[in-house]
Parts: C-alpha cells; structure tokens; sequence
C-alpha cells in the first residue's frame, strides 16, 4: 500500500509518518510545503526508510499534484495539511482560506481524476481520508459533546476554513462517488508539537522562567488528545472505517485551560526543580476574539464502529510530553532562535490599539 500524508512535515502529519513508517508495511510519501510550522526534523527518525520518500510541493498547485499522483499512484490519501493555528487566523485569515479551501479542493479534484481512471479492484480500495477539527463544530455549553450530527457552527476563520473543506469533502464524496472518510479532532498535543500552542508553549516559557499567559480567566476547556494515539485512530479509519462516514476522534479527557498550566509547572517543578514554584510565572491576558467556551468529543462511534480508544490518561500523555521537551531541546531550540519566540497573534482590537 502506497500512502500520501500531505502535511507530513508537521505536527499531527509527522505523527501519521512515523506510525506508518515504525509500525506498518506501507509505502509514504510525505508532501509538504514546509511553511513555519513544517519540520522535517519531526520525522528524521524515519526518514532514512526506503519506504519514504519526501516532496516539497503546495496543495494549491493543481499541475504538480496531478504529476505527484500520476508518479506515485497512491492507495490512499491522508490529507492534514492545513492553516491550524486559531490566532494566526485571526491576525490573516487569506493564508488560511487559500491552503484549507482551496488546497483542499484541488485535492480533491486531482484525486477524482486520478481515481476516476484506476482499475476495478485498485478504484474500490482507494481511499482519500480527509482530517479535520472539532472546531467546525462551535463552543458547547457546560453539558452535552460534540457527535458527528452536531450542526456545524464555526466561530474563528481557521474553524470556518476546515468547515468549508468538511463540506467540500462531504460533496464529492456524494455528487462524484469518491471514496472519502472524514475525522474530526480534539486538541492535540504531544512530542513534535510547534511552540505556539498552549502546552508546548507553557513548557518551554517555564522551563526559561518566562512568564505564562493565560487567555482570560483560564476556565475554557478542551477535551486534550495524545498526538500518537490520534495517528493510531486515523491509520484504523483509514483501513476499517466505512466511506463515506465521519468519525470524531478525542481523548475523553475534558480539563480547563488554567488546570492544564498548572499540571505542566508542577511536573516542570518536579523535573527541574528552580528558585520558585512555577504557578507564579501564571499571568492572565486579555481573551482571545471569539474564544470558544468547551470542546468534548463523543467517541461512541469510532470507538464501537472501528475498535479504536485512546492509550493515553491526559495524566500519563502530559508526563511523556514535558519529558519529551526536556530531553530534545535541540529540536525546539532551533525554533524559539529563529521561526518563532513564543510572541502573540491574534491580539484583540483593544490590544493593538494600545
């Protein structure tokens, strides 16, 4: 089996790589179009494989994904590149339109033609699995999870952008027959992960004594997802799931924001030990615009339809990440000296005002 993992130079998409490469027998070829998030850093663990093969290319780029497909005649498409980052969505919206809407139509199109000419048995088996956010979804109250029929309510431009290729996904599958599967995330998190993000940004503020910004009063909650256990879900829909159908993929382990920075200082605390607690780095900032209440998946289906569940306690995975970060500090030091040094995106009006 021959696999595309598009955005298989960042976070999630290095994940799936280093799955496929370590624990099964097919073939990846990673396309990527290394933006500032894309890293083959992440997956220089597998990457001297004769089974993986590397490509710089843009999604957008109809020509050279038609010659990619035509060239290496996949089995499946795992498509994860995306925009992914809410507040750098906010600050430019275009960049976020562009690759998730438009890259992922043209993905699609270049997959049904591609598809469309394959033989019997190899058109029945092709596979284009489309991953998605939770995001799409909108905020929950303080009751009730996210299911695959909850009516779409995107409340950021990034979660708007995912939504819109959601639909686009859902369409072809429906008016041209191609054999699609779709999986909605939670938040993930996890080795690898780029530091604009709330966990791996909360680690390496506090293992440099920075200081900890908290959006709000912290009491947003996310339902956290093990970044390797979310490979494992996608590669079991990938091979067990049913076209045409959705799946929603979490952690079942709903925690406030403000819960979360405190277990990273404790655990940082009893890694390595400073002059101070690491809960009094915590400063809160002004909210993010739109910042959605809860997330929380219910992984019913997958769970029961496909026999996956997560391995990981946010508990067990939020160790492993912290040490991860302290025994690596070369991958993420070339980030925090060069790409990006834990500034804001995404600042509210009045903030820029000031």
């Amino acid at each position: 089996m021959k696999v595309i993992v598009t955005g298989g130079a960042g976070f999630i998409g290095s994940a799936v790589v280093r799955l496929l490469i370590g624990e099964t027998d097919a073939e990846v070829v990673n396309l990527d179009k290394l933006t500032y998030a894309g890293n083959l850093a992440s997956v220089a663990p597998v990457a001297e494989s004769p089974r993986y093969r590397f490509v710089k290319a843009d999604i957008c780029d109809s020509g050279t994904m038609r010659d990619l497909f035509a060239a290496e005649q996949p089995d499946v498409v795992m498509h994860l590149a995306a925009e992914s980052h809410v507040d750098r969505s906010i600050d430019g919206p275009a960049a976020f339109i562009d690759t998730n809407v438009i890259g992922t139509y043209t993905l699609l199109e270049v997959a049904r033609a591609y598809w469309s000419a394959l033989p019997a048995a190899r058109r029945e088996a092709f596979r284009f699995h489309h991953i998605s956010t939770d995001e799409v979804y909108g905020s929950l109250g303080p009751e009730g999870m996210f299911t695959e029929t909850t009516p779409y309510a995107p409340n950021s431009p990034y979660a708007a952008s995912k939504a819109a290729a959601d639909h686009l996904v859902r369409a072809w599958h429906h008016t041209y027959d191609l054999p699609v599967v779709t999986t909605n995330c939670s938040n993930n998190y996890g080795p690898y992960h780029f530091p604009e993000k709330l966990i791996p940004l909360m680690i390496l503020n506090g293992l440099e004594g920075k200081h900890l910004p908290v959006y709000g009063t912290g009491e947003n909650v996310r339902d956290w997802l093990y970044v390797e256990d979310h490979a494992r879900a996608l590669w079991t829909v990938v091979t067990k799931g049913q076209v045409g159908e959705t799946y929603n993929v979490g952690g079942s382990t709903e925690r406030r924001n403000i819960d979360v920075v405190r277990l990273i200082c404790d655990l940082l605390d009893e890694f390595v030990p400073g002059d101070r607690p690491r809960r009094e780095l915590i400063t809160f900032v002004a909210d993010r615009p739109g910042h959605d209440a809860r997330y929380a998946m219910d992984i019913g289906k997958i769970t029961s339809e496909v026999g996956w569940r997560p391995g990981e306690t946010f508990e067990s995975g939020l160790r492993k990440t912290v040490a991860w970060y302290l025994e690596n500090r070369a991958w993420w030091e070339d980030i925090r000296n060069g790409r990006y040094a834990g500034e804001r995106h995404g600042l509210p009006a009045r903030e820029l005002a000031c």
